[in-house]
């Protein structure tokens, strides 16, 4: 448990410095959010409606933006072979490297999202009800994933195709992400039934993705 913890702190702490990678995420959202107005036009009630959708949507696409630095700078100084050797079992560092990643470029998406939901004429209510579809489902992209970015970390060029893996396997949590919002904000469908399978993707994401990421890694190791 010592070296899972010391792997999350270094984690976080390569994230969150210069170029680390976090920080670009955070911007993405934050100008993904601010230019949507412009491109919708000054109808308020049509911008409220598009909201949750917009921010749900930017935050896919800010997690895809860094998940390429998941096992790439690890695997360039080597200390992804060294991960791999370690008496860790790879599938617990896998889900640690994930945790740290979500702490340090997921996390601050959803506090960032109170903030920016004023400036697409959510209230109070919507702004908290798309944070904690954000909270129960941006795990889910995550771990998600991190299966395609350990599929193209000894790849040449391979943020393509974290790309192309990546986004089908988004689809399911873009939708049921955006209806929890909807429920919450104006119905008619209880926000429950959405909500609910949210979170269950995010548990089966977080059971199934370090076991393939690590089969993953351990292929392309080879």
């Amino acid at each position: 448990m010592s070296a899972l913890a010391a792997l999350i702190r270094r984690d976080i702490k390569i994230a969150l410095r210069v170029g680390g990678g976090a920080l670009i995420g955070v911007l993405f959202f934050l100008t993904v959010t601010v230019l949507m107005p412009f491109a919708v036009g000054p109808d308020l009630a049509l911008l409220s409606r598009l909201g949750p959708a917009i921010l749900w949507l930017g935050a896919l696409l800010a997690s895809l933006l860094t998940l390429d630095r998941l096992f790439t700078a690890d695997h360039e100084d080597g200390s992804l072979d060294l991960i791999v050797m370690s008496r860790t079992p790879l599938e617990l560092a896998c889900a640690a490297k994930a945790l740290a990643h979500w702490i340090a470029a997921g996390l601050p998406l959803i506090v960032a999202t109170p903030v920016l939901g004023l400036l697409l004429n959510l209230d109070g209510t919507a702004t908290l009800a798309v944070a904690a579809t954000l909270l129960a489902g941006t795990p889910a992209l995550t771990f998600t994933g991190m299966i395609g970015a350990a599929l193209a970390v000894t790849l040449h060029r391979g943020g393509l195709l974290l790309a192309v893996l990546v986004l089908p396997l988004s689809i399911p949590v873009l939708i049921f992400g955006v209806a929890a919002s909807q429920a919450a904000i104006s119905g008619p469908l209880p926000f429950g039934t959405p909500f609910s399978i949210l979170c269950a993707l995010s548990l089966a994401s977080l059971v199934i993705g370090p076991f393939a990421a690590a089969a993953s890694l351990r292929h392309g190791l080879d």
